[in-house]
């Protein structure tokens, strides 16, 4: 059987789709022919010339514009048809959409983007469909993760058209769930659509085995009709995922305009799943789907993997999308890695609550960059969103990974049931504190998604309404189907109101400017402790530590405590801690956070080196998808899971 897999706009076009790769890689298995085509790429080449398409407009619709569905919006003229002397005009119901995209941030010249790419759609799609067309494969599989629905219906509706004889499977973390038999209900131009892990559901189909039996499969009777069989009971064993095949994008990518946009890089996970959400799934989190269950790779596997595919590819930089890190790899692979002579760019997404060591095998590994899922600094709103952490541990692994020579990237997220204003309060009045340490890279209120607890179950304060605008701008179709497809829900806010959710924006903002000009560090020479600083909210250069009480706090600070607690082991108790903590205070070397207190001097002498990037605005902040989208599949997996 001869096969390709599409990988449609607008998928990111820094990284292979790891995805279709495992799929290349379970059909070549089966000896099938297999190609996998990055249509995404050829959306950039013929969109770079037919309409000087660049790379900050790529990015608007493949990351920026995610929640706001801009890049689905754009591809649904090709899907449906539109007028073609007013392409996405007023009279279909865009001037409602424009103003919503208004309200969300975008700015006129976005949105006249989004309209203009509109109009472009159709003829990349035909053009697309013509080459398939051409010398036709048996099947065509596509993966639709993110804003690529759309694209991937249009292609898929005139292929078919085209080429009925052509097989059509969709599949991908936007086929989870219900998401994916609505797909498959609403478009009888797909044959089957794949829900959940596709290691398994690909290659029976491919075998022609009795759709019935394979779990979570979508397929049509002889008479046409749509049939969704149960998803499967158990999640896959490690041993069944498979290693991707990334065999052509890479040169693929060289011969693109977009090799002049990004920097290429590895995409690879250890993991599937989170060993927290599976004691305490975090409130607002959708990211895992149907199947929260945690299982990793053994430790061997893993690390061969990764230096097999980086000498294969000649590639140092590797994004890691596991949804955690497997606590078990730092005493395996992290230090296997840091033992051996090479110098890997590693991205990993990690629990907050790590210890100083943790993050210095993190950076002596090469993690270069973590995702720790801080998305706010009060304890309160962090116990409402149950991460099970606290304010102080979460600016502890800002401090420690800055230590560390580690990169942290996160978002600040508001809009949750129950906190208060004196939750951001109390921290935006300290964020001058914390201007030397890795900033969020903005603020935003939370989205309802598929498959979180505040979705799942509206008694934590969310009375879901009705799918976000942009489905009904989108899809033709009726709410009942939109309530089945969407993955975004619109629910009257909750938390914070505007006018404070402004003012933590602008002090977020605030902290960005300043960060690359900020400085905090100390170091520790026994009878004293010397600190530097160059924080603009504070007017002192250099600090020296010599009493015993000062020197004593400071040191016991290394980790979040009270002033009971430090009262309890400095000599003089509360009467000698009280004034230290005044003048630690004044200084601006302590966060405080409900009755804990903690110092946030970093200890490395590169934190001028770390601020390069925010200095030349280097890309690739958030990784391959990531849209800098507050708590999302962002955080998500951008391909975690294969056709289906």
């Amino acid at each position: 059987m001869r096969i390709v897999l599409l990988h449609m706009p607008w998928g990111a076009i820094d990284v292979p789709s790891l995805a279709l790769g495992i799929l290349h890689t379970a059909a070549a298995k089966a000896g099938h022919e297999t190609e996998v085509r990055y249509a995404n790429l050829d959306f950039v080449d013929w969109a770079a010339g037919a309409a000087g398409l660049g790379v900050d407009d790529y990015q608007y619709f493949s990351e920026k514009s995610y929640f706001q569905g801009a890049g689905d919006w754009a591809f649904a003229g090709a899907l449906y048809g539109d007028d073609d002397e007013d392409p996405g005009g007023a009279h279909d119901g865009s001037a409602d959409y424009f103003a919503y995209l208004a309200a969300a941030g975008a700015s006129p010249q976005e949105i006249a983007l989004t309209r203009s790419v509109r109009a472009l759609a159709p003829a990349f799609i035909t053009r697309l469909v013509d080459e398939l067309a051409a010398d036709p494969p048996d099947l065509v599989g596509f993966t639709t993760t993110f804003q690529q629905n759309t694209a991937s219906l249009a292609a898929a509706k005139l292929l078919k058209q085209r080429c009925p004889q052509v097989r059509t499977v969709f599949g991908g973390a936007n086929c989870d769930g219900p998401q994916g038999a609505a797909l498959h209900r609403n478009f009888p131009f797909l044959d089957h659509v794949v829900r959940g892990e596709g290691e398994a559901a690909f290659p029976a189909l491919l075998a022609g085995d009795d759709p019935a039996t394979v779990p979570g499969l979508c397929w049509r009777d002889a008479a046409g009709r749509s049939t969704a069989n149960p998803m499967a009971e158990r999640p896959l064993p490690p041993a069944a995922i498979l290693t991707p095949r990334y065999d052509g994008f890479f040169e693929r990518l060289d011969t693109s305009v977009a090799a002049g946009w990004v920097d290429p890089k590895l995409v690879l996970e250890g993991s599937r799943g989170c060993w927290w959400g599976e004691k305490h799934h975090c409130t607002f989190c959708g990211l895992n789907g149907s199947s929260m269950a945690f299982r990793s790779k053994p430790p061997a596997d893993f690390l061969a993997e990764v230096l097999t595919l980086a000498e294969r590819h000649q590639l140092l930089d590797v994004y890691v999308v596991d949804n955690i890190l497997d606590m078990g790899y730092f005493d395996t692979v992290l230090k296997s890695l840091a033992e051996l002579p090479v110098d890997l760019r590693l991205h990993f997404e990690i629990k907050a609550n790590l210890r100083r060591h943790q993050f210095q095998l993190l950076g002596d590994s090469g993690a270069a960059q973590v995702q720790p899922g801080i998305e706010n600094l009060s304890t309160r709103v962090l116990r409402i969103m149950d991460k099970g952490v606290t304010g102080c541990q979460n600016v502890r692994a800002l401090r420690d990974a800055q230590s560390a020579g580690v990169s942290v990237t996160w978002n600040y997220l508001y809009g949750f049931p129950g906190e208060q204003p004196e939750d951001y309060e109390s921290v935006i009045r300290q964020l001058p504190v914390l201007h030397h340490l890795d900033p969020p890279t903005g603020a935003g209120r939370i989205a309802i998604e598929r498959f979180s607890p505040y979705f799942d179950r509206p008694e934590l304060g969310f009375a879901i309404t009705r799918p976000a605008l942009q489905y009904r701008a989108t899809y033709r179709l009726p709410e009942s189907e939109l309530n089945e497809l969407a993955y975004v829900f619109s629910a009257p806010p909750r938390g914070i109101g505007g006018g404070l959710a402004e003012r933590l924006g602008a002090a977020v903002d605030t902290w960005l400017a300043r960060f690359p000009d900020s400085r905090l560090s100390y170091r520790d020479a026994g009878a004293r402790v010397v600190l530097v600083n160059t924080r603009p909210g504070y007017d002192w250069r250099a600090v020296e530590l010599t009493d015993p009480v000062e020197l004593a706090v400071f040191r016991l600070l290394d980790r979040p405590r009270s002033a009971a607690a430090l009262a309890a082991k400095v000599p003089g108790g509360a009467a000698a801690v009280e004034p230290v903590l005044e003048r630690f205070t004044a200084l601006g070397l302590l966060f405080h956070d409900g009755d804990g207190y903690l110092q946030v001097a970093v200890e490395s002498d590169n934190q001028v080196l770390m601020r390069m990037r925010h200095r030349h605005g280097a890309e690739g902040a958030a990784g391959p998808d990531t849209p800098a989208r507050p708590g999302t599949r962002s955080e998500e997996v951008p391909d975690a899971v294969a056709i289906g």
